[in-house]
């Protein structure tokens, strides 16, 4: 795993491009037996195995390609939730070669079966859980309609009706930046990327804050104690130290 390693932030994949031949990694992560796991442009979400050999977990919806997965999260019960917006196709929404005609948000269970869990967004791009687990938050990142939805997680694994938790919209024409990727601290507050960097919301959706960075700002991850906030800004790699945690330190 050695040559295939990047720091656990979406958006900001540091890898060696021999060794992953041209893939753009748009999300890293660790899954329960430390086996790294990345959401890929090649369409795929993959998984890196101790001794370096790469496996496809999730490529395909119902026969068809998925468009190129963004961000994951796991469920505290092992089950992978992630998005799959069509930024990685050449062309976007008009790419010939796009299979699915929604942007979906999935769950890769246990048992290795993807399901669809709401094709409602337009742009799903960065997710991230409650404390609880019992609601799940999914960035929107299109600038005619940049929201964080939250959608109560049911018994079953799935998704309830999802709620707008809050609108950007207004926000895009004047700062950099759409809703990107988000963590939520111990309290449940998100720290989200957005139009004019990290906007801190409560879990009822209201704006503590903005982390200004100037830049557009692709995604955050807490580290260290779990005071330190890793924030992907453009070109830039930030470092914030907060008053507050991160969920799970």
């Amino acid at each position: 795993m050695a040559k295939r390693i990047g720091v656990l932030l979406s958006g900001c994949g540091v890898y060696d491009g021999s060794e992953i031949h041209e893939a753009v990694l748009t999300l890293l992560a660790l899954d329960r037996q430390g086996r790294l796991l990345a959401c890929e442009h090649d369409r795929r979400v993959s998984r890196t195995e101790a001794d370096d050999t790469v496996t496809a977990i999730a490529e395909r919806y119902q026969g068809k390609r998925l468009n190129s997965p963004n961000d994951a999260v796991f469920h505290r019960n092992g089950d992978l939730y992630f998005t799959d917006p069509p930024y990685g196709l050449t062309r976007k929404m008009q790419d010939p070669d796009k299979r699915i005609p929604f942007q979906g948000v999935y769950r890769r269970g246990t048992d290795g079966v993807v399901t669809l869990l709401t094709a409602e967004l337009s742009r799903p791009n960065g997710l991230a859980f409650s404390p609880d687990y019992r609601t799940l938050y999914v960035a929107n990142s299109d600038p005619a309609r940049a929201v964080w939805t939250a959608f109560p997680v049911l018994d079953n694994g799935g998704l309830g009706d999802g709620r707008v938790l809050f609108d950007a919209t207004h926000l895009v024409p004047r700062l950099k930046g759409l809703p990107d990727g988000l963590k939520v601290d111990r309290h449940g507050n998100l720290f989200a990327t957005g139009p004019g960097g990290v906007l801190v919301l409560t879990p009822t959706g209201e704006h503590l804050g903005t982390l200004c960075t100037g830049e557009a700002t692709s995604n955050c991850a807490f580290g260290e104690d779990g005071r330190s906030l890793f924030v992907t800004a453009d070109s830039y790699l930030l470092r914030i130290r907060l008053e507050t945690t991160g969920f799970g330190f």
